[in-house]
């Protein structure tokens, strides 16, 4: 009995020192932020994003704006005319959540110069993890970058230094 439980205990020390050797943590952030043209990409399109939240801005404070002109002289028109200005402000208001959707939503044209930008640089970057994964012989790649599942892992199992230096 006593052999058994130690030919056990020798088996899963030898699965788990196999498994241990099979995989590799890497920080994807610090590897996109090590590339020169990613840096480039997210200047580029947050200065795009300030200028088109400006564009928001100046459409909702036109609502605004019609809005307290409104309820200023809302006393002096009669039902018929408040409902004619409501239902402008209304129009206005929905074309205006309308364009910030064109802009920012996930079909918007933030979006899609996003993945204009982005898209071919995670290309690159995975595709350079995925090599080097395959040629040193791991099987499993963990990525630690923003993520708070991950309490802890040795620095000998991190590797992305040499994901950096094989894209340059």
């Amino acid at each position: 009995m006593k052999r058994l439980i130690l030919t056990l205990v020798a088996m899963v020390a030898m699965v788990t020192i196999g498994y241990a050797q099979n995989y590799i943590v890497v920080n994807s952030e610090k590897i996109f932020k090590s590339i020169e043209a990613y840096n480039t990409a997210i200047i580029e399109l947050d200065r795009l994003a300030e200028g088109y939240q400006l564009q928001v801005d100046a459409k909702f404070r036109e609502v605004e704006n019609m809005y307290n002109a409104y309820v200023a002289r809302k006393g002096a028109m009669s039902v018929s005319s408040q409902a004619t200005i409501e239902g402008q402000i209304l129009a206005k208001e929905q074309e205006a959540t309308k364009f910030q959707e064109s802009i920012f939503g996930t079909d918007g044209t933030l979006m899609k110069k996003r993945i204009e930008l982005i898209q071919p640089i995670q290309q690159r970057v995975f595709k350079a993890i995925e090599e080097y994964s395959q040629a040193k012989g791991y099987e499993l790649v963990l990525d630690v970058a923003q993520n708070a599942e991950v309490l802890y892992y040795s620095p000998k199992a991190d590797h992305t230094q040499a994901i950096i230096d094989q894209l340059k």
